[in-house]
């Protein structure tokens, strides 16, 4: 069934009917709740009666009014701001062979709005990216197996740690991935601050390399409802292979995806894609803004630190004091669907002025104007 003009829900209850609204479940009024708020609501809603005759399986994928959350979660630009209250991010990855990525990830959330964004890489990555910008605060701290010794690698491992540690609850939200590397002793080091984090209660969003240590090692977010996913192709393949044993079902991706993240606990996922699917396992939200033909590497980086900034946001705003109609929102959802938004309206903006030599710097370069566009700052 299409609500709204095809914003979907594949929400929660197997083989079940929409009940009536005296003996609806708190699960299933949230996901109500969820619908009017994230729909567009340009077209006539479905009447009741029509919903409680629809199998919850037959419903299709609702596309959020990301516009309108943008509009809502964006904080107000005054002059009784300080620095730091706009989001502080940090990106957890860097390293010898991979310098691009935290960056696009960290001047990003800079480009959105955060205030401060930090990069802890290793330290044969830190020069270069540091080079590409004075707005990064880069902390050479990270290291990888060829640099320490066997004996040392407990000692390094708890002084990594500690490091971070001293900063971690600075933050609103940190991005684990981007540029990471596959190293085993670095992704043991970057384990134990993820655990950390947790247990500090900081959002964190993992992509890239972030996605191939949690696909190792699940339980590193399992049950963590501060945790978001934002898998491509092939990375959402290989986690419904080891979470689900199942290859991608393209028949029935909304439920698929609310499982999957019900397997994993409610951790929040974005599945990328021609239509970017979102779930934390209590609804599936869908943003389908037509952006870019150029697929050029380094998107998915952009739209981590995007969704960073906008969880950020979305959390403040969520615990604000709104009305309490719309606590039971998931800032999480909101932030990937902010996110998600705003990348494909910058993409195409940078794909209409270059056409094939579009790159990433170039999406970059036009974030500001999209998100002014959408929610003006005056």
């Amino acid at each position: 069934m299409k609500i709204n003009g095809g914003f979907d829900v594949a929400g929660g209850i197997e083989n079940c009917m929409w009940l009536s609204s005296s003996s609806t479940s708190s699960a299933l009024r949230r996901q109500h709740f969820l619908i009017r708020t994230l729909c567009a609501s340009s077209t006539p809603q479905t009447s009741h009666n029509q919903m409680e005759r629809v199998h919850c399986a037959s419903i299709s994928v609702p596309e959020a009014d990301a516009e309108g959350v943008i509009r809502k979660i964006t904080p107000v630009l005054d002059r009784t701001r300080h620095k730091g209250q706009a989001g502080r991010i940090a990106v957890i990855g860097g390293c010898r062979e991979y310098t691009g990525a935290p960056y696009f990830t960290a001047i990003s959330a800079l480009k959105i709005g955060a205030d401060l964004s930090h990069v802890f890489c290793t330290k044969d990555a830190a020069t270069v990216i540091k080079s590409y910008s004075p707005e990064l605060i880069v902390h050479p701290i990270l290291e990888e197996s060829y640099s320490v010794r066997e004996d040392e690698r407990e000692t390094v491992s708890s002084y990594i740690l500690a490091e971070v540690r001293k900063w971690l609850e600075r933050f609103d939200c940190i991005v684990v991935g981007p540029g990471l590397g596959r190293d085993p002793f670095l992704l043991n080091c970057v384990s134990d601050i993820m655990r950390h984090a947790r247990q500090l209660s900081i959002p964190i969003v993992i992509d890239a390399d972030g996605l191939y240590l949690v696909t190792n090692n699940i339980d590193l977010v399992r049950g963590n409802s501060l945790a978001v996913l934002t898998p491509n192709v092939m990375e959402y393949k290989r986690l419904l292979e080891k979470v689900l044993n199942c290859d991608v079902n393209n028949d029935n991706q909304s439920e698929q995806l609310r499982l999957l993240s019900q397997k994993i606990g409610g951790v929040t996922i974005l599945r990328k894609g021609k239509e970017d699917l979102i779930s934390d396992a209590k609804t599936v939200t869908k943003v389908s803004t037509f952006g870019s033909p150029r697929r050029c590497g380094g998107q998915g980086d952009i739209l981590s630190g995007s969704v960073a900034v906008f969880t950020s946001w979305a959390r403040r705003y969520v615990m604000s004091g709104i009305p309490s109609s719309e606590t039971s929102l998931n800032p999480l959802i909101l932030g990937c669907v902010a996110g998600s938004v705003l990348l494909r309206k910058a993409a195409l903006r940078a794909f209409l002025s270059q056409k094939r030599a579009t790159l990433t710097t170039d999406i970059m370069e036009f974030l500001g104007q999209s998100l002014e566009e959408i929610c003006p700052a005056e």
